[in-house]
């Protein structure tokens, strides 16, 4: 993967195949490795651009961490890249990335494909509070490999998923103390609620039926107040749903774009206010 140089720091990413482009991004603690399980299918249709957004990976942290500041980033490498509006899809963090784009950087975006995200962070009742707390606990007083087995054995907790544990457990462990809990204060500040209804790129949002980081209502008010958002429930899926239902997600987020693209919603954001009328 190269690097670019975006915003005074070095940005690492790749760009496989050709078409129109799509963007992934990814969570919390991780990076572009994530969506090992997407490259492939979506590179054979599309120009596939993943990043470690700032502060992750092996791009680097620059000294300051909002959501906002992620998504200018990106913005910014779509020109350096001379890439046009991309499809987004973003898990989570990346999914508030994701609203950021399609907010303030609304000329960038096709469409939005929203993954077990949140315009405000809330906890998913008072279980995801006490998981929340223990993590943060384990993130202050233990290794940085304890706080990422944790967080893994959430995401990943039947023995047939065992390899997608381990890929976790090492991607959230080369995270330094700083930078996620840099990460963790971009998440609790970003707030978006109020502009909602501003977003007029097509939306899918896409809820596991098992997450249980982030709460399905928190889904459903981004479903019900971006204009014309699709909802869809993803049976027998966690937080992670790229990775823990990865052949249905990749055939429904591909016909979702194909007809973004064969609709002609998007690509022109002079056309925008009409699509959202």
């Amino acid at each position: 993967m190269p690097f670019l140089e975006i915003n005074l720091l070095k940005l690492h990413y790749a760009l496989e195949g050709q078409g129109t482009p799509i963007v992934f991004l990814h969570g919390l603690g991780s990076s572009a490795a994530d969506w090992a399980l997407q490259t492939p299918a979506f590179a054979a249709h599309h120009q596939v651009l993943t990043l470690d957004l700032r502060g992750h990976g092996q791009s680097h942290f620059g000294g300051a961490l909002k959501i906002e500041h992620m998504a200018q980033d990106v913005a910014a490498l779509l020109n350096e890249l001379a890439l046009g509006p991309a499809h987004m899809v973003g898990l989570s963090m990346g999914g508030c990335v994701a609203l950021a784009l399609g907010l303030y950087h609304a000329e960038k975006v096709r469409s939005l494909t929203l993954v077990n995200t949140f315009a405000k962070y809330q906890t998913a009742g008072w279980a995801g509070l006490k998981r929340g707390l223990q993590r943060l606990w384990l993130l202050q007083t233990g290794p940085v490999e304890a706080m990422a087995a944790y967080v893994a054995r959430g995401l990943f907790p039947y023995p047939e998923q065992k390899p997608l544990y381990e890929a976790a457990v090492a991607s959230l462990s080369r995270n330094p103390k700083s930078t996620y809990r840099a990460a963790i204060a971009a998440i609790l500040k970003f707030d978006v609620t109020r502009q909602l209804s501003a977003i007029c790129a097509p939306t899918l949002v896409v809820l596991g039926e098992r997450d249980a980081t982030v709460p399905r209502r928190a889904g459903e008010r981004l479903a019900r107040e971006i204009p014309h958002a699709r909802r869809w429930l993803v049976a027998n899926s966690g937080h992670a749903t790229p990775m823990d239902q990865h052949e249905v997600f990749n055939e429904t987020v591909l016909g979702f774009v194909k007809e973004v693209e064969e609709q002609n919603l998007t690509a022109k954001p002079q056309k925008r206010k009409e699509i959202c009328e």
